[in-house]
């Protein structure tokens, strides 16, 4: 069984903080009267945007977070990438109820925690030996090595079939 320590408790406190996001729209609404959509209300919008924008950035640093974790293994830089974005989350949030440069410094940190995972991910891919032993002959860049090493030896002349 392979346990991702990081990912697991970074994922676990993202879904903590969904919950706190989710709280504090819940209690605008009812403050404000507001039951369906944003009635037009700015406290309201800026509540379910906040919220809004942690769930459509979140899915990709927790994927990006996990296959790095995989790639590498646990890490003090992903524990701190980890922390950070959800420290730049709760900014964020805050920033969007009239702390202003909550919400700048929140953006700027999420921004540049999914730019350095997804850095890091794709030089993970580049720069890892891949092995072919007992495996397929599908994945990865060395699959492509293989196969431009090869096509000729195995009489590739250019028509579309499948590498084995």
């Amino acid at each position: 069984m392979i346990i991702l320590p990081i990912s697991l408790t970074i994922a676990a406190g993202a879904a903590l903080l969904n919950l706190w996001l989710s709280v504090r729209v819940g209690r605008v609404r009812t403050r404000e009267k507001v039951f369906v959509g944003d009635g037009g209300n700015e406290a309201v919008t800026r509540r379910m945007r906040a919220h809004s924008n942690f769930v459509e950035n979140t899915a990709f640093v927790l994927i990006l977070l996990a296959l790095v974790e995989l790639g590498i293994g646990p890490s003090i830089w992903l524990w701190a990438a980890g922390a950070l974005y959800l420290v730049g989350r709760i900014l964020h949030a805050l920033g969007m109820d009239g702390m202003r440069w909550g919400r700048m410094v929140g953006t700027i940190i999420t921004m540049l925690t999914q730019l350095g995972l997804a850095i890091t991910a794709v030089a993970l891919v580049y720069t890892t030996p891949v092995s072919f032993a007992g495996g397929s002959h599908r994945g990865g860049s060395a699959a492509i090595g293989w196969w431009r090493r090869n096509r000729r030896a195995a009489g590739y002349r250019g028509e579309s079939w499948d590498v084995h």
